[in-house]
C-alpha cells in the first residue's frame, strides 16, 4: 500500500477531511493514522502520487516528500 505522510492533522475532523479528499479521487481501502500522520490507500487505486498530494494540500494539509 502506498504511504503518504501528512502534517497538520490534529483531530478526527482532519482524518475525515483527508479520507473524503481521497475518496473523491476514487481511492480504495483508505486508512488515516492521526498520531503518525500516515495515510495509506489500496495499491491498485488508479491515481498518481501527485494527484494524492494535490488533493491533500488543497484541503489545507502539508504532505512530506
Amino acid at each position: 500500500m502506498p504511504v503518504v505522510k501528512v502534517k497538520g492533522m490534529s483531530c478526527q475532523h482532519c482524518v475525515k477531511s483527508v479520507t473524503e479528499a481521497l475518496k473523491a479521487l476514487k481511492a480504495k481501502d483508505i486508512s488515516v493514522d492521526l498520531l503518525s500522520g500516515d495515510v495509506t490507500y489500496a495499491e491498485e487505486t488508479p491515481i498518481t502520487p501527485d494527484a494524492v498530494k494535490e488533493a491533500i494540500t488543497k484541503i489545507g494539509f502539508e504532505v512530506e516528500a
